[in-house]
């Protein structure tokens, strides 16, 4: 460790780790973050541009590397072998979909980014996603529903589709290229 990455250890772990915490839940995966924390401060220090704003960028390394963690904990449910039988045209056209779906998750700002794959990819609770980062239940529905907003108006951008009564997707036709329909 440097000087530098020294001094922010000494400055911040302590508020990192309690931080982490609530977020986590878990002290033993807290300490593996805020180790994960300050190699990425120690590796990219280099990059920190404004002094000033040190204390927000340590921060959001730390977001990031708590959005990580869920992302890595995000669970593998098998399916039963008679549902992987059922080839509904439903099932087929979202997994045609599904690589496009997630490269426009991937474009959307970081905040709509996170609170879809914090809560709807890795199984976060709403009410837990607020606390993590310290908004009002209000606030975190709004997020998600804002995210939820801008992916269906990414692909409505993309693709026309065809739903049935209930609005799950039967089929689509691209309107651009930025929809992979592969038969």
């Amino acid at each position: 460790m440097n000087q530098h990455t020294e001094a922010i250890w000494k400055e911040f772990h302590k508020k990192l780790k309690q931080f982490i915490i609530l977020k986590v839940r878990s002290k033993d995966d807290a300490d593996d973050i805020l180790q994960e924390v300050f190699i990425r401060i120690h590796n990219k220090i280099d990059t920190l541009k404004d002094n000033q704003k040190l204390e927000s960028w340590i921060y959001q390394i730390t977001r990031n590397v708590i959005f990580d963690y869920y992302r890595s904990k995000k669970q593998v449910i098998e399916l039963p072998e008679s549902l992987a039988e059922d080839d509904s045209s439903e099932d087929e056209a979202a997994k045609r979909i599904s690589p496009s779906l997630i490269k426009m998750i991937d474009e959307l700002p970081y905040i709509y980014k996170e609170a879809l794959l914090l809560t709807e990819y890795s199984g976060m609770a709403q009410k837990q996603f607020a606390e993590s980062l310290g908004l009002s239940l209000s606030g975190a529905k709004s997020r998600v529903q804002r995210a939820r907003q801008q992916l269906k108006q990414m692909l409505l951008e993309c693709c026309h589709f065809e739903l049935d009564r209930y609005g799950n997707i039967l089929d689509y036709k691209e309107k651009n290229k930025c929809c992979k329909k592969s038969n």
